[in-house]
């Protein structure tokens, strides 16, 4: 199916985010400075400045509260603004005041000490802020602080959350390879969340990088009239120690807390997993060499991190899927981005493959195009688990969705999807669950294209081009491939793209080297037979 939405890159230009990234880069641009010593130190004022909208509006509340009260304000007690989700800023610690600093102040030495302050007043952030600010110029900080100061503090929504992931995505755009470490595309994050549907219960990312996924899954929440502090229960792993500090201050921006812990999910199962979660979402690194599995052996087995067993090669992305399905419960939902070659690996990873198959864990296979992440342009793949599906109609089949060609076009390198796009696609598995369509994401656009697609009273149906339903027989036919295009086909009147091509030209190579492997195989048993027979 082919869909490029119009670019909306002239708009983009317009927004408030926009204006304060430009802005805000000038200052920095001519201080001589590099991405890397800059971009923490920015979100952490960003941070600042919407950790002080919040306070305000409480602080406002509690003394409203307290001039009718006996017991007099409860104004400068931090637990008064915990109770809400909200940080407490002790004087020294706001915005406001670092802005009004005098000239020739250290604003840098300020800006520490006011870090190191929140930290000691709200214990969940502590190691988190950074605290770097005495390398920058006190002129160029003063600068930064009036540039986010134009902040509107009476913005609806979640609009200074945008702000921060706006920056956040910018950030991991110019960054390039290690940006990818940290941030996930929105639009990515967003088609996992609308697909999982995580309305309650505990959820887990084990490569959490800044936390987007679980930024989005409250939105889902809030989306659907309900309170995401109450409904979802937040845990993560991460790596690097700069992205769990990421994380935490990006929960904080979205006044959410979680227990996000630094450490190596290869080696180290911190949130002890295994069958504990609702959901399961993440975008693991692809492809990683050299785990020492001898480490892992002891987590092999029913009713482990690794129930399947260990792949062979030296590839950790049957560690990263064995991971995300072990630590579902009975009816969890995982939905993980994974690189394409998994879908079609051979060897152990195939064996692997056809046991989370034949488990009835694999529900939703979905091809993404190139170019929707900043860091690479290879095309990737959306896999969905769904351990309670084995009790529902569609245990015997799993559904391919094809939506490289569905996208909108950023810029020369860039691509996304609208929400219309994103609601499109994943509306289509709720038809092919059974659910009943959800428009809140996308509205009208969504909802006339899915009814153009699946007819004025949508039923889920096979689309040419699209989507295929395939049965557990079809997919043993293709090798226990989960590669969409095996089973998706083009749809009449498109052109196979050369990006189809070179997927066409891969399979169709692998499946060469296959055969003339059982060839050799048969020659060598024929000769073998043939020497029998002459010696006899």
């Amino acid at each position: 199916m082919l869909w490029t939405a119009p670019t909306e890159k002239n708009l983009a230009n317009d927004t408030l985010e926009r204006k304060l990234w430009d802005a805000a880069n000038q200052l920095w641009a001519g201080a001589g400075l590099k991405q890397s010593d800059y971009s923490e130190p920015i979100l952490g004022l960003i941070f600042l400045r919407f950790a002080e909208v919040r306070f305000s509006a409480r602080r406002a509340v509690l003394e409203k509260a307290g001039a009718s009260s006996r017991r007099g304000s409860k104004a400068d007690e931090p637990t008064s603004y915990h109770a809400e989700g909200v940080l407490f800023l002790a004087s020294g610690a706001r915005f406001a005041e670092l802005l009004q600093l005098p000239e020739g102040a250290d604003i840098g030495k300020a800006l520490n000490e006011a870090m190191k302050t929140i930290e000691g007043d709200n214990p969940q952030m502590a190691g988190v802020l950074p605290k770097g600010y005495q390398v920058f110029d006190s002129r160029l900080l003063s600068n930064l602080l009036k540039t986010l100061s134009t902040i509107p503090a009476d913005l609806e929504g979640d609009a200074f959350g945008k702000i921060y992931e706006y920056f956040l995505g910018t950030f991991a755009m110019s960054e390039g390879q290690k940006g990818g470490e940290f941030f996930t595309p929105t639009s990515i994050v967003r088609l996992i969340v609308e697909i999982l549907e995580p309305f309650h219960g505990r959820i887990l990312d084990p490569a959490c990088g800044s936390g987007g996924m679980f930024v989005q899954s409250a939105r889902f929440v809030s989306a659907h009239q309900k309170n995401p502090s109450a409904e979802l229960s937040i845990h993560g792993q991460e790596r690097v120690d700069g992205n769990v500090r990421l994380a935490r201050m990006n929960l904080a921006v979205h006044g959410l807390e979680g227990d996000i812990k630094h450490g190596n999910t290869y080696y180290e199962d911190l949130h002890t997993t295994v069958g504990k979660f609702d959901f399961v979402c993440a975008n693991p690194p692809f492809n990683v060499s050299q785990v020492d599995k001898e480490r892992l052996t002891a987590e092999v087995g029913k009713n482990r991190r690794y129930p399947f067993g260990l792949p062979r090669t030296d590839n950790a992305n049957y560690l990263w899927i064995q991971d995300f399905y072990s630590a579902l419960n009975d009816q969890g939902r995982a939905g993980f981005v994974m690189a394409n070659s998994a879908s079609d690996a051979r060897s152990s990873e195939q064996d692997i493959r056809q046991k989370l198959i034949e488990a009835r864990a694999v529900d939703v296979m979905v091809a993404v195009g190139p170019n929707m992440f900043y860091t690479v342009t290879l095309p990737c793949t959306l896999w969905f688990f769904d351990k309670g599906k084995g009790k529902t109609p569609r245990a015997d089949t799993v559904l391919f969705i094809d939506a490289r060609h569905i996208c909108r076009q950023l810029d020369r390198a860039h691509r996304d999807w609208t929400e219309a796009q994103i609601s499109f696609l994943a509306n289509l598995v709720r038809l092919y669950r059974g659910e009943v369509p959800d428009f809140t994401l996308g509205g009208d656009e969504a909802e006339a294209k899915i009814k153009e697609a699946f007819g004025k009273k949508p039923k889920f149906a096979d689309v040419l081009g699209l989507c295929k339903a395939a049965t557990l027989k079809e997919i043993e036919a293709q090798g226990w491939s989960l590669n969409p295009g095996r089973y998706v086909g083009v749809a009449p009147g498109e052109d196979v793209s050369d990006e189809d091509f070179k997927i066409q030209l891969g399979t169709w190579n692998e499946e060469l080297e296959t055969l003339n492997a059982k060839a050799r195989e048969l020659e060598q048993t024929i000769a073998n037979n043939l020497a029998e027979i002459l010696e006899a």
